[in-house]
Formats: C-alpha cells, sequence, structure tokens
C-alpha cells in the first residue's frame, strides 16, 4: 500500500480549495515517485486523518483525478493509481503514436504481427481511392508504452508510395518518420473513433479480458491536395486512453473545437 500525502501540505488558509489542494499534492507525488502507478491509496478514513479534510472534500479531488485519469477506482476495494497515469493531452495535430510517447516522457516499442505487400480490396481501393488489386502494403502492430500494450495498430499504404517498407524494422522505429523520409506530403486527416467492446483476439493482443471496452480510431491521411496517403485503425485500451473535448459557439452557429487526445 502507498504511504498517503503528509497533511502538512493541506493549509486552510490557503487560497486554493481544500480538494485542489489535494489534486495538486497527489499530482505532485506521482512526480517524485511517492506513489507508484498501479499502486492501492490508504484507505478513505487514512487519508482524510493524514490530509486533516472531510471526506467529502477528499472524494471530491479523488473524483478529479480519476477523471483525469490519474487514479481509478474499484467498487469495494479502493482507490487507485493509473497503471500509466499520465494526465497530459495529445494536441489537435497530425502527430505520430511514436512522437506523441516520447513528448510525454514515454518509451515507445511495436511487436510486429503482419508487414506485407498485398493487393487492395474492394473497400481498401475505395477508401484510397486506387484500382482494386493495387498492391498494398500492410503493418499491424501492438503498440506499447513502457512495455504496456496500449493499442492495436493496423496500417495500409499504396506500397508505390513507399518502396522498400517491407523489409524495414517497425519494432522501434516510427511509421510517421519512414514516411516523412520518403517525400510524402502528410497534412491532415480525418477521423472517426467510436467505444467497442474487446473480442476474444483483440483482448489477447492488449492483454485485456474480453468484453472490455476499447476505444477504435480509424482514420484516413491526406496530403495537402486531399490526395489519400493511407489509412489505419487504432483499437485503444479503454483504461489507457481517453478523448476530452469541448465546444465553442461562432456567429451565433455551434460550432466545436477539433478534440484533444490523451493516453491516461
Amino acid at each position: 500500500m502507498t504511504e498517503a500525502p503528509t497533511p502538512a501540505s493541506i493549509r486552510a488558509d490557503h487560497p486554493e480549495p481544500l480538494w485542489i489542494q489535494a489534486v495538486n499534492l497527489i499530482k505532485d507525488q506521482l512526480g517524485t515517485g511517492a506513489l507508484k502507478p498501479g499502486s492501492r491509496l490508504p484507505p478513505e478514513r487514512e487519508l482524510c486523518e493524514r490530509l486533516g479534510i472531510s471526506r467529502v472534500t477528499l472524494r471530491k479531488a479523488l473524483s478529479t483525478l480519476v477523471e483525469e485519469g490519474i487514479l481509478s477506482a474499484s467498487h469495494g476495494r479502493g482507490w487507485y493509481v493509473a497503471p500509466s497515469a499520465t494526465a497530459r493531452e495529445w494536441p489537435n495535430s497530425l502527430e505520430s503514436f511514436t512522437e506523441t510517447a516520447r513528448r510525454m516522457g514515454l518509451a515507445p516499442s511495436s511487436t510486429v504481427l503482419r508487414q506485407e505487400v498485398v493487393p487492395a480490396n474492394l473497400d481498401e481501393a475505395e477508401q484510397l481511392s486506387i484500382a482494386p488489386g493495387t498492391p498494398l502494403f500492410v503493418l499491424e502492430r501492438v503498440r506499447l508504452l513502457n512495455g504496456v500494450p496500449t493499442a492495436l495498430d493496423l496500417t495500409q499504404i499504396p506500397a508505390e508510395l513507399v518502396p522498400g517498407f517491407a523489409d524495414l524494422d517497425f519494432r522501434a522505429g516510427s511509421l510517421y518518420e519512414h514516411i516523412a523520409a520518403a517525400g510524402l506530403d502528410l497534412a491532415k486527416a480525418n477521423a472517426t473513433i467510436e467505444a467497442r467492446e474487446a473480442d476474444a483476439d483483440l483482448a489477447a493482443r492488449l492483454q485485456l479480458e474480453e468484453g472490455k471496452p476499447v476505444l477504435v480510431m480509424r482514420q484516413l491521411v491526406l496530403s495537402s491536395v486531399d490526395r489519400p496517403l493511407f489509412s489505419s485503425m487504432v483499437s485503444y485500451r479503454g483504461d489507457r486512453y481517453r478523448l476530452r473535448t469541448f465546444f465553442l459557439r461562432m456567429g451565433g452557429m455551434g460550432g466545436s473545437v477539433p478534440p484533444s487526445r490523451g493516453l491516461r
């Protein structure tokens, strides 16, 4: 069981509310390594005594940290530090899994399941605006962060755009970096995200229980002149990925700001 934060850090005369002080204190403890990912916090009564705050205040702080993906709650078992408690968000930019992970101080790696060239079927050809049967480079990987399976990534690219990719090592390298080196103009992407239950195969790949939630993102990456370059489908563990957005009303018409993405 992890040691609780010390009560000396919570001050009743501080301008910030007690629950915000508690939130910030727990975040500081994570930053220093005093709280370890996956560890269980002490019981609420003990935390209240140590911090000198009420259970209502404590629960508000803990619930806020759950919403941010820093803690998780297990009914009847208590509060836990999330396995990879990272509260920082991904930007609204076209950024690869590897780039995001490195920027967040995490170690990305991959287990390659498929790496081959196959003919495009009708659906794939339509999505990529190519003729059926056109050779496609297919790359399927389990993406890991600090050695923990986080996502299953399937990418398809017309093989003529990426000659030699079937022979590259994608266990540690970034696909986006190789694509950029090939001279492709990655400008923007259309993406859809939906929630699903993990089937037996996906659960095994991501080391989940069958039926657990996953977030599936389908993406079509385009050039600056709207030429389809490649498609991808990435299935993220629901306990390690979150989507946060806000809406802005502009000129009397409803408008939304593109969502930000984050690893829990």
